[in-house]
């Protein structure tokens, strides 16, 4: 696999500290989601490294492998306030996968740009071969941050 990692960028009217706070709340996370995986979640807001929240997840909407309805826990890996938010999945699956995601932010004249990223470079061996990665798509990526502006914009 040569690509690993992929990054998508939008400007969204709105103050970092505005998106941030979005980004923070496990609710934020459902509502801006285009894949149609993350259903609800649970937990308080994150506001440091090793914080965690779950998100009450459905596979199907993907309609690539029958993992139906199922939880995962959110762990912050990386946090600096109204700048970068990352996260990695933990699960039932063992070993974990050791995927992340993430956001980072940068004022600009008409808001925030907001660079989303996912990052599947550093997954357990025994899921290199498996044909599964990446789990969302670039696309994806796009549509969430246009679901973000969207959201921030009412």
């Amino acid at each position: 696999m040569d690509i690993e990692r992929f990054e998508v960028s939008r400007d969204v009217p709105a103050s970092p500290e505005r998106v941030f706070a979005l980004l923070c709340s496990p609710q934020g996370h459902v509502a801006i989601d285009s894949s149609g995986m993350l259903q609800s979640a649970e937990g308080e807001p994150v506001r440091a490294v090793g914080d965690s929240f779950v998100v009450h997840m459905d596979r199907e909407a993907l309609n690539d492998m029958p993992l139906g309805k199922y939880d995962v826990t959110v762990l912050i890996t990386k946090y600096e306030q109204d700048r970068l938010l990352e996260w990695t999945i933990r699960g039932r699956i063992r070993p974990q996968i050791k995927h992340l995601y993430g956001y980072r932010l940068e004022p600009v004249e008409a808001g925030t740009r907001v660079v989303s990223y996912y990052d599947w470079s550093e997954i357990d061996e025994a899921y290199r071969d498996k044909g599964i990665f990446p789990v969302i798509s670039e696309t994806a990526l796009r549509a969430t941050l246009g679901i973000l502006d969207r959201t921030l914009a009412t």
